[in-house]
């Protein structure tokens, strides 16, 4: 086997109160990653998409990563990667997590996978560090993972996997870009303690409404008083796109990561339909160009598709 090709989902870090901390998977968009092993010991990245990105391994987050899992293996072979990304770069859904946990997935797969899921995402974290200047795995781990995840700690890592309901998620991509370092830029630093005790409320309302399946529990629990406040004013027509999801049937939802996306979650793929249909007709008076996803949450993150 000297190459294998992986889909790499998108990712919504955060859900409203769960900060560096919660995200979940979904099907829908999707990288497409190519690892192929070469007989020297370095990256060598290609990008097969229209976003310009870099293709010096340091320089990118995928080669980052890949950089960081060849100090710890002793054959004296490298990678390979050729990467069709499916989301635009700045986009809040996990597009840097996708690129650097597919390449380290496809690239543990041709090792004969010497490399646990707590690694991969190690190797992951650098890339991610790159992209955005802070290491954090609400994207990644869920990417790998599926579903939804709770990172309890980064160092050391400590993953744990929920359970959750049946639920679909739309998405609406503005297609304007805010880099993660900006966005982390604005953020508070410190903050009352009314509003820490709201948010770590919030938090374990979340983790137990998913756990129960409560989907009333869930829609009280996506509040937000810390982070969505300051973040989106860098995103048109925010609140209105939020009431009119939620009158179309919405659950909850809010910002995708650092934005500029914005996600909410439904009981059902029609109501997500609706959902997508009312957030459009707000967000068109702006005249930005934009895109919708309507998605399944993914419940095996990163697949193979194709050995070779």
């Amino acid at each position: 086997m000297r190459c294998v090709k992986v889909r790499a989902p998108a990712t919504i870090a955060n859900v409203v109160c769960g900060f560096d901390c919660i995200g979940f998977a979904v099907e829908n968009p999707f990288d497409e990653i190519s690892v192929e092993l070469i007989n020297e010991k370095t990256v060598r990245i290609e990008h097969i998409d229209n976003f310009n990105l870099p293709t010096e391994a340091n320089k990118n987050v995928a080669g980052r990563a890949l950089l960081a899992m060849l100090e710890k293996v002793s054959l004296k072979k490298g990678f390979k990667v050729t990467i069709k990304k499916g989301m635009k770069p700045g986009s809040g859904i996990g597009s840097s997590a996708a690129s650097a946990i597919g390449s380290v997935f496809a690239a543990n797969e041709l090792l004969g996978k010497p490399f646990n899921s707590n690694d991969l995402i190690e190797f992951a974290l650098e890339g991610e560090f790159l992209a955005s200047g802070s290491k954090h795995a609400d994207n990644l781990a869920p990417c790998l993972l599926g579903g939804f995840v709770l990172v309890r700690s980064v160092e050391p890592l400590d993953i744990v996997r929920l359970n959750s309901p049946k639920l679909f998620v739309t998405i609406i991509h503005p297609q304007i870009e805010i880099k993660t370092s900006e966005a982390r830029s604005v953020l508070p630093e410190r903050i009352s303690l009314k509003d820490a005790v709201s948010a770590w409320a919030n938090v374990g309302a979340l983790v137990a409404s998913l756990e129960k399946k409560d989907y009333e529990l869930l829609a009280r629990s996506l509040k937000d008083k810390i982070i969505e406040p300051v973040r989106k004013r860098f995103i048109p027509k925010f609140d209105e796109m939020k009431q009119a999801s939620l009158m179309a049937g919405a659950i909850g939802g809010g910002i995708a990561g650092s934005g500029p996306s914005v996600f909410m979650l439904s009981k059902s793929e029609g109501i997500a339909r609706k959902v997508e249909k009312a957030i459009a007709e707000v967000f068109a008076s702006t005249g930005i160009d934009f895109k919708t996803y309507v998605s399944r949450l993914s419940s095996c993150g990163v697949v193979v598709e194709e050995f070779s």
